[in-house]
Protein backbone atom coordinates (compact mmCIF):
# COMPACT_ATOMS: atom_id res chain seq x y z
CA UNK A 1 0.00 0.00 0.00
CA UNK A 2 1.46 3.57 -0.68
CA UNK A 3 -0.23 6.95 -0.22
CA UNK A 4 0.62 10.09 0.94
CA UNK A 5 2.39 11.17 3.66
CA UNK A 6 1.05 12.70 6.61
CA UNK A 7 1.06 16.51 5.72
CA UNK A 8 0.13 17.41 9.49
CA UNK A 9 2.98 15.77 10.48
CA UNK A 10 5.24 17.22 8.02
CA UNK A 11 3.88 20.50 8.80
CA UNK A 12 4.51 20.53 12.42
CA UNK A 13 8.44 19.12 11.85
CA UNK A 14 8.75 22.06 9.16
CA UNK A 15 7.56 24.91 11.51
CA UNK A 16 9.31 23.13 14.71
CA UNK A 17 12.93 23.22 12.47
CA UNK A 18 12.05 26.97 11.02
CA UNK A 19 11.26 28.06 15.19
CA UNK A 20 14.13 25.94 16.46
CA UNK A 21 16.93 27.76 13.54
CA UNK A 22 15.75 31.38 14.98
CA UNK A 23 15.83 30.36 18.79
CA UNK A 24 19.22 29.36 18.57
CA UNK A 25 20.56 31.94 16.77
CA UNK A 26 18.78 33.88 19.49
CA UNK A 27 20.43 32.07 22.05
CA UNK A 28 24.06 31.51 20.59
CA UNK A 29 24.79 34.69 19.57
CA UNK A 30 26.47 35.95 22.31
CA UNK A 31 28.73 32.73 22.64
CA UNK A 32 29.21 32.54 19.36
CA UNK A 33 30.58 35.89 19.02
CA UNK A 34 32.40 35.42 22.10
CA UNK A 35 34.12 32.44 21.17
CA UNK A 36 34.08 32.19 17.17
CA UNK A 37 34.15 35.64 16.33
CA UNK A 38 30.60 35.85 14.97
CA UNK A 39 27.52 35.84 15.95
CA UNK A 40 26.06 33.63 13.57
CA UNK A 41 28.44 31.00 13.60
CA UNK A 42 26.33 28.38 15.74
CA UNK A 43 23.82 29.14 13.58
CA UNK A 44 25.44 28.27 10.10
CA UNK A 45 26.66 24.91 11.59
CA UNK A 46 22.88 24.20 12.89
CA UNK A 47 21.81 25.07 9.61
CA UNK A 48 24.27 22.92 7.96
CA UNK A 49 23.02 19.88 10.24
CA UNK A 50 19.42 20.99 9.32
CA UNK A 51 20.02 20.46 5.63
CA UNK A 52 21.99 17.46 6.33
CA UNK A 53 18.80 16.23 8.16
CA UNK A 54 16.30 17.34 5.55
CA UNK A 55 18.23 14.54 3.53
CA UNK A 56 18.12 12.45 5.97
CA UNK A 57 14.26 12.69 6.44
CA UNK A 58 13.41 12.99 2.83
CA UNK A 59 15.33 9.80 1.90
CA UNK A 60 13.64 7.67 5.00
CA UNK A 61 10.40 8.90 3.94
CA UNK A 62 10.88 7.01 0.44
CA UNK A 63 12.78 4.19 1.99
CA UNK A 64 10.85 1.21 3.09
CA UNK A 65 11.00 1.09 6.52
CA UNK A 66 10.85 -3.43 6.37
CA UNK A 67 14.10 -2.97 4.88
CA UNK A 68 14.91 -0.56 7.17
CA UNK A 69 13.98 -3.43 9.59
CA UNK A 70 15.35 -6.23 8.08
CA UNK A 71 18.87 -4.49 9.15
CA UNK A 72 18.05 -3.81 12.67
CA UNK A 73 20.81 -5.90 13.58
CA UNK A 74 23.59 -4.22 11.44
CA UNK A 75 22.33 -1.01 12.43
CA UNK A 76 22.42 -1.37 16.13
CA UNK A 77 25.60 -3.28 16.28
CA UNK A 78 27.17 -0.91 14.57
CA UNK A 79 25.74 2.08 16.74
CA UNK A 80 26.64 -0.08 19.48
CA UNK A 81 30.68 -0.19 18.10
CA UNK A 82 30.71 3.59 17.38
CA UNK A 83 29.50 4.50 20.59
CA UNK A 84 32.03 2.19 22.30
CA UNK A 85 34.95 4.34 19.99
CA UNK A 86 33.83 7.18 22.75
CA UNK A 87 35.16 5.04 25.82
CA UNK A 88 38.59 3.73 24.10
CA UNK A 89 41.81 5.63 24.45
CA UNK A 90 42.16 5.45 20.30
CA UNK A 91 42.37 9.18 20.42
CA UNK A 92 39.50 9.30 18.44
CA UNK A 93 36.48 9.99 21.34
CA UNK A 94 36.37 12.50 24.05
CA UNK A 95 33.52 11.81 26.58
CA UNK A 96 29.91 11.64 24.43
CA UNK A 97 31.89 12.48 21.12
CA UNK A 98 33.18 11.01 18.00
CA UNK A 99 35.80 13.80 16.22
CA UNK A 100 35.25 12.79 12.75
CA UNK A 101 38.03 15.49 11.50
CA UNK A 102 36.53 18.93 12.32
CA UNK A 103 32.96 17.54 13.37
CA UNK A 104 31.65 16.18 16.48
CA UNK A 105 29.30 13.17 16.58
CA UNK A 106 27.31 11.82 19.46
CA UNK A 107 27.25 8.28 18.51
CA UNK A 108 24.43 7.57 21.60
CA UNK A 109 21.83 9.85 19.15
CA UNK A 110 22.49 7.15 16.47
CA UNK A 111 22.24 4.55 18.94
CA UNK A 112 19.21 6.11 20.01
CA UNK A 113 17.60 5.57 16.72
CA UNK A 114 18.92 1.94 16.03
CA UNK A 115 17.72 1.03 19.56
CA UNK A 116 14.02 2.03 17.99
CA UNK A 117 14.54 0.06 14.84
CA UNK A 118 15.56 -2.70 16.87
CA UNK A 119 12.81 -2.38 18.97
CA UNK A 120 10.27 -2.84 16.83
CA UNK A 121 11.87 -5.30 14.56
CA UNK A 122 12.39 -7.72 17.74
CA UNK A 123 8.91 -7.35 19.18
CA UNK A 124 7.28 -7.41 16.16
CA UNK A 125 8.76 -10.96 15.34
CA UNK A 126 7.99 -12.33 18.68
CA UNK A 127 4.30 -11.63 18.69
CA UNK A 128 2.38 -13.53 21.32
CA UNK A 129 5.88 -15.16 22.61
CA UNK A 130 5.99 -11.15 24.47
CA UNK A 131 4.26 -12.03 27.13
CA UNK A 132 6.81 -14.55 28.19
CA UNK A 133 9.07 -13.05 31.39
CA UNK A 134 12.20 -15.48 29.71
CA UNK A 135 11.47 -15.77 25.73
CA UNK A 136 9.86 -12.18 25.51
CA UNK A 137 11.11 -10.02 27.89
CA UNK A 138 14.57 -11.22 29.84
CA UNK A 139 16.80 -11.02 26.46
CA UNK A 140 15.65 -6.90 25.67
CA UNK A 141 16.45 -6.22 29.29
CA UNK A 142 19.81 -7.68 28.74
CA UNK A 143 20.37 -5.77 25.98
CA UNK A 144 19.33 -2.94 27.93
CA UNK A 145 22.34 -3.90 30.72
CA UNK A 146 24.37 -3.45 28.02
CA UNK A 147 23.81 -0.52 26.62
CA UNK A 148 23.86 1.27 30.41
CA UNK A 149 27.67 -0.16 30.93
CA UNK A 150 28.63 1.41 27.85
CA UNK A 151 26.80 4.40 28.16
CA UNK A 152 27.59 5.08 31.78
CA UNK A 153 31.38 5.19 31.17
CA UNK A 154 30.81 8.02 28.73
CA UNK A 155 29.20 9.43 31.21
CA UNK A 156 25.28 10.11 30.03
CA UNK A 157 23.03 8.73 32.79
CA UNK A 158 20.54 10.70 30.94
CA UNK A 159 20.89 9.41 27.92
CA UNK A 160 20.34 5.84 29.77
CA UNK A 161 17.35 6.62 31.69
CA UNK A 162 15.70 7.79 27.75
CA UNK A 163 16.89 4.29 26.58
CA UNK A 164 15.26 2.25 29.59
CA UNK A 165 12.10 4.11 29.30
CA UNK A 166 11.92 3.48 25.54
CA UNK A 167 12.45 -0.04 26.04
CA UNK A 168 10.14 -0.12 28.57
CA UNK A 169 7.64 1.58 26.74
CA UNK A 170 7.94 -0.19 23.74
CA UNK A 171 7.60 -3.35 25.66
CA UNK A 172 4.46 -2.78 27.15
CA UNK A 173 3.43 -1.24 23.69
CA UNK A 174 4.10 -4.32 22.50
CA UNK A 175 1.76 -6.73 24.30
CA UNK A 176 4.33 -7.73 27.51
CA UNK A 177 3.06 -8.07 30.98
CA UNK A 178 2.62 -5.02 33.03
CA UNK A 179 3.89 -6.80 36.16
CA UNK A 180 6.63 -8.17 34.61
CA UNK A 181 7.88 -4.19 33.60
CA UNK A 182 6.89 -3.32 36.61
CA UNK A 183 9.43 -5.42 38.32
CA UNK A 184 11.91 -4.63 36.04
CA UNK A 185 11.78 -0.95 36.70
CA UNK A 186 11.50 -1.77 40.61
CA UNK A 187 14.48 -3.41 40.83
CA UNK A 188 16.69 -1.09 38.57
CA UNK A 189 15.83 1.61 40.81
CA UNK A 190 18.60 0.64 43.53
CA UNK A 191 21.17 0.63 40.16
CA UNK A 192 19.92 3.90 39.32
CA UNK A 193 20.55 4.80 42.76
CA UNK A 194 24.20 3.19 42.87
CA UNK A 195 25.11 5.14 39.58
CA UNK A 196 23.95 8.12 41.16
CA UNK A 197 26.19 7.36 44.71
CA UNK A 198 29.47 6.55 42.97
CA UNK A 199 29.27 9.99 40.92
CA UNK A 200 30.17 12.79 42.84
CA UNK A 201 28.53 14.85 40.30
CA UNK A 202 25.75 13.40 40.14
CA UNK A 203 24.97 12.93 43.42
CA UNK A 204 25.36 16.69 43.63
CA UNK A 205 22.99 17.45 40.95
CA UNK A 206 20.31 15.63 43.23
CA UNK A 207 21.58 17.49 46.74
CA UNK A 208 21.27 20.59 44.59
CA UNK A 209 17.77 19.86 43.28
CA UNK A 210 16.38 19.03 46.45
CA UNK A 211 17.51 22.65 47.84
CA UNK A 212 19.13 24.77 44.41
CA UNK A 213 19.65 27.60 47.37
CA UNK A 214 22.48 26.03 49.21
CA UNK A 215 24.23 24.92 45.96
CA UNK A 216 24.10 28.88 44.36
CA UNK A 217 27.35 29.03 43.57
CA UNK A 218 28.07 25.34 42.63
CA UNK A 219 25.85 22.37 41.47
CA UNK A 220 22.11 24.27 41.42
CA UNK A 221 23.44 27.58 39.92
CA UNK A 222 21.99 26.92 36.31
CA UNK A 223 18.75 25.76 38.26
CA UNK A 224 18.84 29.15 39.54
CA UNK A 225 19.43 30.97 36.54
CA UNK A 226 17.32 29.01 34.89
CA UNK A 227 14.12 29.20 37.33
CA UNK A 228 15.07 33.57 36.89
CA UNK A 229 15.26 33.41 32.98
CA UNK A 230 11.57 32.09 33.07
CA UNK A 231 10.13 33.77 35.86
CA UNK A 232 11.66 37.07 34.04
CA UNK A 233 9.52 36.13 31.00
CA UNK A 234 6.00 36.39 32.43
CA UNK A 235 3.35 35.72 30.02
CA UNK A 236 4.63 37.70 26.74
CA UNK A 237 8.12 37.71 27.35
CA UNK A 238 10.93 40.51 26.75
CA UNK A 239 10.92 40.22 22.97
CA UNK A 240 12.80 37.86 20.80
CA UNK A 241 16.68 38.64 21.29
CA UNK A 242 15.83 40.32 24.53
CA UNK A 243 17.27 37.45 26.86
CA UNK A 244 19.45 38.56 29.58
CA UNK A 245 20.34 35.13 31.03
CA UNK A 246 22.10 33.99 27.50
CA UNK A 247 24.52 36.90 28.20
CA UNK A 248 26.48 34.51 30.47
CA UNK A 249 24.42 34.28 33.07
CA UNK A 250 22.90 30.76 32.16
CA UNK A 251 25.74 28.23 31.18
CA UNK A 252 24.36 26.23 28.40
CA UNK A 253 21.78 28.64 27.23
CA UNK A 254 22.10 27.89 23.73
CA UNK A 255 22.23 23.37 25.06
CA UNK A 256 20.07 22.01 27.70
CA UNK A 257 18.84 25.36 28.57
CA UNK A 258 17.66 26.54 25.73
CA UNK A 259 13.96 26.69 26.57
CA UNK A 260 14.84 29.18 29.49
CA UNK A 261 15.65 31.59 26.94
CA UNK A 262 12.33 30.70 25.18
CA UNK A 263 10.24 31.50 28.49
CA UNK A 264 12.18 34.44 28.57
CA UNK A 265 11.95 36.07 25.45
CA UNK A 266 8.61 34.66 24.39
CA UNK A 267 7.03 34.39 27.53
CA UNK A 268 4.15 32.07 29.03
CA UNK A 269 2.59 31.53 25.50
CA UNK A 270 5.53 31.03 23.60
CA UNK A 271 6.59 28.43 25.76
CA UNK A 272 3.45 27.00 25.18
CA UNK A 273 3.51 27.15 21.96
CA UNK A 274 7.07 25.09 21.68
CA UNK A 275 5.83 22.55 23.90
CA UNK A 276 2.93 22.06 22.11
CA UNK A 277 4.51 21.83 18.83
CA UNK A 278 5.98 19.21 20.04
CA UNK A 279 2.87 17.58 21.54
CA UNK A 280 0.81 17.47 18.13
CA UNK A 281 3.73 16.18 16.84
CA UNK A 282 3.79 13.12 18.77
CA UNK A 283 0.35 13.17 18.43
CA UNK A 284 0.39 12.67 14.84
CA UNK A 285 3.09 9.67 15.47
CA UNK A 286 0.06 8.17 17.92
CA UNK A 287 -1.92 8.66 14.75
CA UNK A 288 0.39 7.12 12.45
CA UNK A 289 0.92 4.23 14.05
CA UNK A 290 -3.17 3.46 14.96
CA UNK A 291 -3.27 3.43 11.14
CA UNK A 292 -0.59 2.04 9.91
CA UNK A 293 -1.06 -1.16 7.66
CA UNK A 294 1.02 -3.62 9.85
CA UNK A 295 2.56 -4.18 13.41
CA UNK A 296 6.43 -3.00 12.49
CA UNK A 297 4.92 0.09 11.54
CA UNK A 298 3.23 0.65 14.69
CA UNK A 299 5.57 0.19 16.68
CA UNK A 300 7.94 2.36 14.76
CA UNK A 301 5.83 4.91 14.82
CA UNK A 302 4.87 4.77 18.73
CA UNK A 303 8.63 4.28 19.45
CA UNK A 304 9.58 7.99 17.53
CA UNK A 305 6.90 9.60 18.84
CA UNK A 306 7.35 8.59 22.57
CA UNK A 307 11.48 8.99 22.35
CA UNK A 308 10.88 12.69 21.24
CA UNK A 309 8.06 13.24 23.67
CA UNK A 310 9.56 12.05 26.69
CA UNK A 311 12.97 13.48 26.04
CA UNK A 312 10.79 16.76 25.67
CA UNK A 313 9.55 16.44 29.12
CA UNK A 314 12.97 15.82 30.81
CA UNK A 315 14.29 18.76 29.11
CA UNK A 316 11.29 20.88 30.09
CA UNK A 317 11.26 19.54 33.78
CA UNK A 318 14.77 20.25 34.17
CA UNK A 319 14.38 23.69 32.39
CA UNK A 320 11.85 24.50 35.47
CA UNK A 321 13.41 22.88 38.13
CA UNK A 322 11.17 19.78 38.82
CA UNK A 323 14.06 17.08 37.65
CA UNK A 324 17.74 17.35 38.50
CA UNK A 325 19.62 18.20 35.72
CA UNK A 326 19.56 15.27 32.49
CA UNK A 327 22.26 16.95 30.09
CA UNK A 328 19.46 15.83 27.48
CA UNK A 329 18.26 18.62 24.29
CA UNK A 330 14.94 19.42 23.54
CA UNK A 331 14.65 18.46 20.13
CA UNK A 332 14.56 20.34 17.38
CA UNK A 333 15.70 23.54 19.46
CA UNK A 334 19.29 22.93 21.66
CA UNK A 335 22.42 23.37 19.78
CA UNK A 336 23.56 19.59 18.39
CA UNK A 337 24.04 18.57 14.99
CA UNK A 338 23.74 15.07 16.05
CA UNK A 339 20.57 15.29 17.98
CA UNK A 340 18.78 17.23 14.88
CA UNK A 341 20.10 15.07 12.22
CA UNK A 342 18.52 11.98 14.46
CA UNK A 343 15.22 13.87 15.08
CA UNK A 344 15.06 14.04 11.55
CA UNK A 345 16.06 10.84 10.23
CA UNK A 346 13.27 9.68 12.79
CA UNK A 347 10.65 12.19 11.50
CA UNK A 348 11.73 10.86 7.44
CA UNK A 349 10.78 6.93 9.14
CA UNK A 350 7.45 8.49 10.70
CA UNK A 351 6.29 9.62 7.49
CA UNK A 352 7.26 6.68 5.60
CA UNK A 353 5.09 4.75 8.04
CA UNK A 354 2.21 7.07 7.21
CA UNK A 355 2.90 6.62 3.54
CA UNK A 356 2.18 3.01 3.61
CA UNK A 357 -0.81 3.04 5.95
CA UNK A 358 -3.88 4.52 5.78
CA UNK A 359 -3.15 7.76 7.20
CA UNK A 360 -4.78 11.43 5.45
CA UNK A 361 -4.59 14.87 6.07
Amino acid sequence: MSGRVDRKAALITALLLLIGLVILYSASAPFSLKHYGSDTYMLFKQFLAAIAGIALLLFFSWFDYHRLAAINDVLFLGAIGLTLLTILPLGIGEGRWLWVGPFALQPTELLKFALIIYLAAAISRKRESIRSFRLGVLPFIAVLALLGGIVLNQPDLGMLLVYGALTIAMLFLGGANAWHLASIGGASLPLVALAIWFAPYRFARILSFLDPQAYSTSSGYQTIQSLIAVGSGGVLGRGLGASRAKLFYLPQAHNDFILSVVAEEAGLLGTLAVLGLIGLLVWRAFVVSEQASDRLGQLLALGIGFVIGFQALLNAGVVLGLLPVTGLTLPFFSNGGSSLLVTLAMVGVLLNVSRRGTVTG
